[in-house]
């Protein structure tokens, strides 16, 4: 089955736009059905383009290597320009569509937030690999929601392990300044930098940036005063570009700034080129790297003219990868549920979601998949929706990003306890009764 954008006038094109489906291929009663939630528009724009284009071309891939044990694969966008109510109603009129969604990758936390009190009744897994509730990495509280890889807890705290390394062990009296979009994304590190702080004894500076975060010049006049010794970032699309030209403009050294992987993709600092140099941002696991699936999808995608970018040099890119990383999990959840509940059959939300909390991806399987180099093993179980978490520190040296640290994982000795202390509480506020996991 070959998938082609279809050739619109442009009233239709707008209509369609407005109506939220920019893409709807063909679909039949024996395809699994996997929506895709987008943002195309907006200020996230920039960032959400290249995720979007990486998740459509992992599923164009496997569909052109047969599909899921022969099973092939229709999926539709749908556009929320990163706007809650608009995620809300793409997601009601999708998860019932051809049969039953697979689950949702809703490409944003505020989205997450509203459509977690739901996917219990409706019986939807929502996929959120980097993003979402910090707290939903236990599975006990979150049977839907699957956090895999890594939140914003595990990487604020591989960020913190990286500047304590630089600062050979210590960040007593130091001052770190988080500049952070003022939503429910950009808050999410607080509660594990506030216990770092305690921790380690730094002190921690809070900039809210009020949406869309093109304005920043009264925050970095605040950091030129303040003078923190690193400031880490928070942000997205049209927010990020600004902020690194505010450091570049007040003079702020670009190697003291350290983004969250959102914040750290080509796009963000390719149009600043040298200026941007030295900034670092994390990585989910080792997105920053190629491996055989890029060559692949050049192969199978891009030298046949159905590639889904406009440009295939963003083939590669940080945003991209991380899209085809998430398709890849949602296509072996999808595998693992076959091998339980039926090889060769469309599988049920319900299925797919035991898929996701029994997924076993170990190296070798990694290695087959054409992403052994960019993401390690990772197994899920009915108490861990997260998995494993790994994270490395890459840095633009003026013209691409490059890795410039080791591994690091979470200290589970302060993010654990705040897992748990969230979902205790949000089990609380929710009147959610916990499951029992043997």
């Amino acid at each position: 089955m070959t998938f082609k954008k279809a050739k619109l006038a442009p009233l239709a094109l707008a209509a369609a736009a407005l109506a939220g489906a920019l893409f709807v291929p063909a679909a039949h009663a024996a395809d699994q059905f996997v929506p895709l939630l987008v943002y195309r528009t907006g200020q996230f724009a920039p960032l959400g383009i290249p995720w979007a284009d990486g998740k459509q071309d992992y599923l164009k891939l496997v569909n052109a290597k047969g599909g899921i044990n022969g099973v092939k694969i229709s999926f539709e966008e749908c556009e929320t320009a990163y706007d809650t109510a608009k995620g809300v109603e793409c997601y009601e009129r999708l998860k019932n569509k051809n049969g039953g969604a697979a689950g949702f990758d809703t490409q944003s936390t505020g989205i997450t937030f509203a459509v977690t009190d739901k996917a219990p009744g409706d019986k939807m897994p929502i996929i959120t690999v980097g993003y979402g509730l910090s707290q939903s990495a236990d599975g006990k509280v979150f049977e839907w929601n699957f956090p895999m890889l890594g939140n914003y807890w595990t990487a604020a705290d591989s960020i913190v392990q990286d500047i304590l390394k630089k600062e050979k062990g210590s960040l007593k009296g130091k001052k770190i300044a988080l500049v952070y979009h003022d939503s429910p994304y950009g808050k999410e590190p607080i509660p594990l930098l506030q216990k770092r702080a305690a921790k380690e004894g730094f002190e921690l500076t809070l900039l809210p940036v009020t949406a869309p975060g093109v304005e920043q010049k009264s925050t970095w006049l605040q950091i030129r005063q303040q003078r923190p010794d690193y400031v880490l970032l928070w942000s997205a699309g049209v927010m990020t570009p600004t902020a690194v030209r505010e450091a570049q403009a007040t003079g702020y050294p670009r190697e003291k700034v350290y983004a969250v992987w959102w914040a750290g993709s080509d796009h963000d600092v390719k149009d600043i080129g040298a200026g941007a140099k030295g900034y670092n941002t994390v990585t989910i696991h080792n997105t920053a790297d190629r491996d055989k699936v890029h060559d692949e999808v050049k192969a199978q995608l891009y030298d046949k003219g159905q590639g889904t970018a406009k440009d295939p040099k963003e083939l590669g890119q940080m945003a991209h990868t991380r899209g085809m990383v998430i398709s890849m999990l949602q296509v072996e959840a999808i595998r693992t549920a076959q091998e339980k509940f039926g090889k060769g059959k469309v599988m049920t939300p319900e299925q797919v979601r035991w898929g996701m909390e029994n997924l076993n991806l170990t190296q070798e399987r990694l290695n087959e998949l054409g992403f052994g180099k960019i993401i390690r093993p990772i197994k899920t179980s009915c108490d861990n929706h997260l998995g494993t978490d790994w994270a490395r520190i890459a840095t633009w040296d003026g013209s691409k990003f490059v890795v410039t640290s080791d591994w690091y994982q979470a200290d589970k000795s302060l993010v654990e306890p705040l897992v748990k202390e969230y979902a205790e509480k949000y089990a609380k506020e929710k009147n959610v009764k916990p499951r029992t996991c043997s």
